[in-house]
């Protein structure tokens, strides 16, 4: 399936990138490419989505967890495109991103 990445996620991503680099250099690397994997996953047959917790789930919203960085990639099926809303940080602004869900 197609998969599209909104303006917001792409700047979660890279501030979050910036942050790691300053703490380790080559982190930020790691973390990137991270998303790009998970991005490749969400192109494949039956991505490893899972629901997101809450009433933003009626929306149809589902999440891909990073697993080795503590963020998921907040997703929305539309127009047969899987559009990535946010890179969320799990422990930070809890469902920040359920505004994104709207058409």
């Amino acid at each position: 399936m197609r998969v599209r990445v909104s303006r917001e996620a792409a700047t979660e991503l890279e501030e979050a990138a910036s942050w790691y680099e300053q703490e380790e250099v080559g982190l930020g690397e790691r973390l990137i490419n991270a998303f790009e994997q998970a991005i490749a996953l969400l192109e494949r047959p039956h991505p490893p989505l899972v629901p997101v917790n809450h009433d933003a789930a009626e929306s149809g919203a589902k999440q891909l967890i990073l697993h080795r960085f503590p963020f998921s990639l907040v997703t929305i099926e539309r127009n047969q495109a899987i559009i990535v809303v946010a890179f969320a940080h799990h422990s930070r602004k809890p469902n920040y991103w359920r505004r994104r869900l709207s058409p």
